[in-house]
């Protein structure tokens, strides 16, 4: 009898599953950025340098194709029967190109490859799926190159029940450590700041706390004043040397003060720039109107109060050259008047940043090489392209972009796109020569061959490639940047690239960020350890309490804009942690502790399988080289956990962080 209820369950049970409809996705046919998890962008139905998909001569009409590290991440939930696909180096490769494949589901690696290198016939892949509820899509070149190019050929799920697969769920506690702020006044301002001789001066005095607010000044240097309703110090201080002034901020429950440093010469930016870009917000579909909408929205949300300043413009402000400098003039249908609109925002004690690029044409506006390029001129073989609104560059254009840059009022300059050292320094002496301090930001991935010469050359550097809102981005632009902290300094900032906080559209449609809470957490944190210049991306009207509060600790901001300038350093890593260490101008230490959690070190590191948990973690500070006894401050929490320590133990949540401010204590005798 048993066997027969056996028999019977079996084959109700075949019945059932043969009774499911399956249908066959293909890859391409899905929004492949809502899952990719890598810095790269994956093409759809072509190679990642451009043509038909092909591998050791063999054509695919049907696949991805992936340019270096890749890992590719869905959520089945069950609902897929199997995957399929042929795997291999694509033939426009580099020479000497290998990599691995990997299909992992649930933890469990179901298909590897092997080393496989350019030339290699394809692998096929035919993985069984049931059951699986998350699986990922890996390759690990063996060296990361330009053109380190493989391909998932013909790749397909077979689905169940007509479902599609979807991205991984984000459902991370979005815990809040920071309190408000306090009603009483608090100056959040850059305690130094520097200008040029003869140069407009432009600083605010930005401070938290009930309004109104009055400011005050003294020991102001000759030829700038204070406006005490909006705290704007403007002028033009013509003496170089070294200034000191205190600041006040008052209102009904007290007053503050701070003390700034002011020191004119020829340094500027002696703290990392801070505000906002519109890329990840708008990309191409920037606009006057959302331009001064987010600048309302930093003032608006609270931003502008701990510190916030810049708005920069990126790429697709541009319309043609001409105007009084022959310069690179805005497209009118976009910024009807741009003088007016940066007017507004400077009253507004904001900054205004702008995107240029030393090629004859934007990054996203390619219209062709410098063969279309005549004496400065365009030719007419790109005129219907300039009318079709692309957004043409320039090309020896510095001195007369710089002049006309300068006249707007531009305070940043975003230099984008194929910049070599002639280029990049031609631009460095045109700005310097304008009549205006603008912040001189290299925009594109920096050799590290040349770390010193952009630091000559610039105030900030792009230390990467463009960073994308996901885990395996984000460590590569700062986990592995320890390298580069020793070129970072007063006037001369590494840049990790833009915030991917918020909503944000990098590289698919504007959605909520794809790091987890703690994630985020270790973002902000990491970015301040290393005095990088802190640009958010998303639309700031958007900012929801969480990310507002991410985003507004004046401890954390305070760390990225210490004065000393002396970025932090990765001195530890041990049990899966990275500790970075800060030195800070009052003779404290700023201190984070990571739970990378393996990152890396495995193929099932590079995805999020949903049952991580936290990890405690003891820090001999000794092991860090701070020796003694040290007061202990949660900077997130703004609050002291311990009076006299020389150790501390931290319970980190998976990729989570914690952030510690470290104040000596001396010895009693």
């Amino acid at each position: 009898m048993k066997k027969s209820v056996t028999c019977l369950l079996a084959i109700a049970l075949l019945a059932t599953v043969n009774a499911q409809t399956q249908t066959a996705v293909y890859l391409d046919e899905l929004a492949i950025p809502t899952f990719n998890e890598a810095i790269p962008s994956v093409s759809l139905k072509t190679t990642s340098g451009g043509g038909t998909i092909e591998i050791n001569r063999v054509r695919y009409e049907r696949g991805l194709g992936i340019h270096g590290t890749s890992a590719i991440y869905f959520f089945l939930d069950g609902k897929a029967r199997s995957f399929t696909a042929e795997v291999g180096i694509d033939d426009k490769a580099v020479e000497g190109t290998v990599s691995r494949f990997y299909v992992i589901g649930d933890k469990k690696i179901l298909f590897e490859s092997g080393e496989m290198k350019l030339g290699d016939v394809a692998k096929k892949v035919s993985v069984d799926l049931t059951g699986i509820k998350r699986l990922g899509l890996l390759i690990l070149p063996k060296e990361e190159s330009q053109r380190a190019y493989a391909n998932w050929a013909n790749a397909q799920f077979v689905m169940l029940d007509k479902e599609l697969p979807k991205p991984i769920p984000n459902d991370g506690e979005r815990y809040i450590l920071t309190p408000s702020p306090s009603a009483k006044p608090k100056i959040n301002s850059p305690a130094i700041f520097g200008a040029t001789p003869g140069n407009p001066f432009l600083y605010t005095i930005l401070a938290t706390g009930e309004r109104p607010m009055v400011y005050e000044a003294s020991g102001l240097p000759k030829g700038i004043k204070l406006d005490p309703a909006t705290g704007i110090i403007s002028g033009t201080v013509k003496e170089r040397g070294n200034y000191t002034a205190i600041l006040y901020a008052k209102n009904k429950l007290g007053v503050a003060s701070k003390t700034l440093r002011i020191k004119i010469g020829d340094t500027i930016a002696l703290t990392p720039p801070i505000g906002w870009n519109g890329w990840n917000s708008w990309a191409r579909d920037i606009d006057q109107e959302k331009v001064l909408a987010s600048a309302n929205a930093m003032v608006k949300m609270g931003l502008q109060s701990h510190g916030w300043t810049y708005i920069n413009i990126d790429d697709a402000w541009q319309g043609q050259r001409g105007g009084k400098y022959n310069a690179i003039q805005p497209n009118p249908d976009k910024f009807p008047d741009f003088k007016a609109m940066v007017d507004t925002i400077h009253a507004k004690g904001l900054k205004l940043g702008l995107y240029s690029t030393p090629w004859i044409s934007s990054y996203v506006g390619k219209v062709g090489g410098s063969s279309n390029f005549i004496n400065g001129a365009y030719t007419d073989s790109i005129e219907k392209d300039k009318r079709a609104n692309r957004y043409v560059g320039k090309y020896r254009f510095e001195k007369e972009d710089a002049l006309q840059m300068a006249e707007w009022g531009v305070d940043y300059l975003k230099y984008d796109w194929r910049i070599d050292l002639n280029s990049a320094e031609r631009m460095s002496v045109a700005l310097k020569q304008s009549g205006r301090d603008i912040l001189y930001s290299l925009s594109n991935s920096a050799p590290f061959a040349l770390a010193k010469d952009w630091a000559r050359i610039a105030n900030a550097w792009r230390t990467g490639p463009d960073i994308r809102d996901n885990w395996l981005s984000l460590y590569v632009s700062a986990f592995t940047l320890d390298k580069w902290m020793p070129y970072g300094g007063p006037g001369h900032w590494n840049d990790p690239d833009m915030m991917i906080l918020g909503n944000v559209t990098t590289g698919s449609k504007l959605h909520a960020t794809r790091l987890t809470p703690d994630e985020q957490y270790s973002h902000v944190t990491l970015f301040s350890l290393q005095s990088a210049p802190l640009l958010i991306g998303c639309p700031i009207e958007q900012l929801d309490d969480f990310t507002l509060n991410l985003l507004t600790n004046s401890e954390v901001i305070e760390i990225d804009q210490d004065p000393l300038g002396k970025p932090g350093r990765l001195l530890l890593e041990e049990n899966d942690m990275q500790v970075w260490v800060k030195p800070l101008e009052d003779g404290s230490y700023a201190v984070g502790v990571f739970n990378i959690n393996g990152f890396g070190k495995t193929p099932q590191s590079y995805f999020r399988w949903g049952d991580e948990q936290p990890r405690s973690y003891e820090l001999d500070l000794s092991r860090i080289g701070l020796k003694g006894k040290w007061k202990v401050r949660d900077v997130w929490r703004q609050k002291d956990i311990a009076v006299s320590a020389d150790r501390i133990t931290s319970t980190i949540r998976h990729h989570g962080s914690v952030m510690y401010r470290l104040f000596p204590q001396k010895n009693k005798k």
